[in-house]
């Protein structure tokens, strides 16, 4: 397993450094955590009323497994904008998902929204304020030179 910057507390968020991007998991203890993955879901052309979409599993998988030789870091970033729910609260609701398929979208609900609506109620994802910032300045920032000072600091 690849070296952790500290030493992960039940219901801390994991941040595992893929290439190109981040994935993200709830520790719940013993060694394990649970996160959004593609592995062993599916994709369905229409879903109910749904118009389809790309689905992801739940799992419960040791931390090492997961991180396999990436690096990965404990990042409750957001505790000082959310309030955690309890610890007991956070694991259960996520055990509750377990292998359960959801929807996922990257842009509206990734790995990052799901252990962020487990930890404080409400899906965040950082990745897609950078992302957003990125394609903004590829695309304007030829137009706009002074604003782009404004933008760095997003990506960070």
């Amino acid at each position: 397993m690849a070296e952790g910057k500290s030493d992960p507390q039940p219901g801390d968020l994991i941040e595992i450094f893929r290439p190109f991007y981040q994935h993200w998991a709830l520790y719940v203890g013993d060694g394990y955590v649970i996160h959004v993955t593609a592995e062993g879901a599916s994709f369905r052309l229409f879903s109910g009323s749904s118009s389809g979409g790309t689905r992801a599993k739940v799992k419960k998988e040791l931390l090492k497994v997961v991180v396999e030789n990436h690096k990965w870091r404990v990042n409750n970033k957001y505790d000082c904008y959310c309030t955690p729910f309890p610890v007991e609260m956070i694991i259960q609701r996520a055990e509750l998902c377990i292998d359960k398929e959801l929807r996922y979208d990257v842009l509206s609900l990734n790995c990052e929204h799901f252990v962020t609506i487990l930890r404080y109620g409400k899906g965040v994802s950082r990745q897609l304020v950078v992302l957003q910032s990125l394609v903004f300045l590829l695309l304007f920032g030829w137009r706009f030179p002074g604003q782009i000072q404004a933008v760095i600091p997003l990506m960070g």
